[in-house]
């Protein structure tokens, strides 16, 4: 483990452009921290955190110099792997039929900076539905190729948060290729930079720094335990599946579906959800056709619609669904919750529904029929 000075972290930034990496990190723009392109880490949202509740984001100074004193934003790292609009493939009239045009793959690579445990964990849940089944996503696998990622262990988690309860942080234990721990230790500001791969040694030897001492080390783990005790949320996952598929019934369905407005927030901000629809497009000649690939919503009266009319026509069925799929059948599917437990459905519901408190609502339920038994 090395420690990096503060003013040192440009280091990294500089060694990653010489290596042929685009840069894209977090930054403060349209009063929330967003995903995009940068190029130095002076760009990175120092001195800034965020307030986090039910239906509620706020950003507001800090008073201190961190770069990474926020939680999870309403974008994800999804927005880059699995882009909400993509094109599948374009077509041109020839007079023998039709030539499907390929597009050339990405020609940059991408380092991703600022990954959180909780964010790590969901890119590796998507790479397992896009690239680990019996049909790879061609589209994902060009865009996920050649990622580096730099993840910072979250010492600052919101009041939505509960990545505690679900394993996935607050520290990154796996899939990255170098992590970061920052520390405010007096007038001493510094991350705690470990390697995650060969590619992770080969750029951590370049940058200026030294080999953590015990003390500074303890400091860093210490602010992660601290971490774990701030989380917003818990989330009880004994049996959550079983629970779930038990209570297909239960009331507590229809008292969610009173406040729901089916917007699909949720699924939107969500870094696991994959969901998508398909659009043709065809110019006024009929010379040139294409068909993108479009993030839909479990939510939506059109997702589930067959020849008969809908599968999933109430708002009740369309919130069972996104939940029960969420944390129980993507377990039979994939091997693992499609939860991290970053909070975003919960921050970023404009009637505030928590799922956290949804699924107590069905134990509890459950526990008192039982009890009535």
């Amino acid at each position: 483990m090395k420690v990096i000075e503060r003013k040192y972290l440009e280091n990294l930034f500089d060694q990653l452009k010489e290596m042929g990496y685009d840069l894209f990190g977090p930054t403060v723009h349209d009063g929330a921290i967003l995903y995009d392109q940068i190029e130095s880490a002076n760009e990175l949202p120092a001195g800034w955190r965020d307030k986090q509740e039910k239906g509620t984001y706020r950003l507001e100074k800090s008073g201190e110099p961190s770069v990474f004193a926020f939680a999870a934003g309403p974008h994800s790292w999804k927005k880059f792997l699995h882009p909400a609009e993509n094109l599948l493939w374009r077509a041109q009239r020839t007079d023998d039929g039709f030539k499907v045009l390929k597009d050339p793959e990405p020609k940059r690579k991408k380092a991703f900076i600022g990954v959180r445990s909780c964010e790590l964990n969901a890119i590796l849940i998507q790479d397992k539905v896009f690239l680990n089944g019996l049909a790879v996503d061609a589209s994902y696998q060009a865009l996920r190729k050649d990622v580096f990622i730099v993840a910072v262990n979250c010492t600052h988690p919101a009041g939505t948060c509960f990545c505690a309860s679900m394993n996935t942080g607050p520290g990154a234990t796996k899939g990255f290729d170098i992590s970061l721990t920052e520390v405010l230790d007096g007038d001493r500001h510094y991350f705690l930079a470990e390697s995650g791969s060969s590619l992770g040694d080969d750029v951590l030897i370049d940058i200026s720094g030294h080999d953590a001492l015990d003390d500074e080390i303890a400091t860093g783990k210490k602010a992660l335990e601290d971490a774990v005790g701030k989380m917003g949320r818990n989330l009880d996952t004994t049996n959550i599946k079983e629970l779930l598929y038990a209570n297909s019934e239960s009331p507590v369905w229809d008292e969610v579906a009173a406040r729901c407005l089916s917007c699909g927030n949720c699924t939107m901000v969500c870094p696991t959800c994959f969901c998508t629809t398909v659009e043709d497009k065809t110019d006024l000649t009929g010379q040139h056709d294409e068909r993108w690939s479009k993030w839909d919503s479990c939510f939506s009266l059109e997702f589930s619609y067959i020849h008969t009319g809908p599968v999933r026509s109430t708002v009740r069925s369309r919130y069972r669904q996104w939940m029960t799929h969420k944390l129980a059948s993507w377990i039979d599917q994939f091997g693992t919750s499609g939860c991290v437990g970053c909070g975003r459905c919960i921050t970023w519901c404009p009637v505030g529904i928590d799922i956290t408190e949804e699924l107590a609502a069905i134990r509890n339920n459950q526990t008192e029929k039982t009890n009535q038994i």
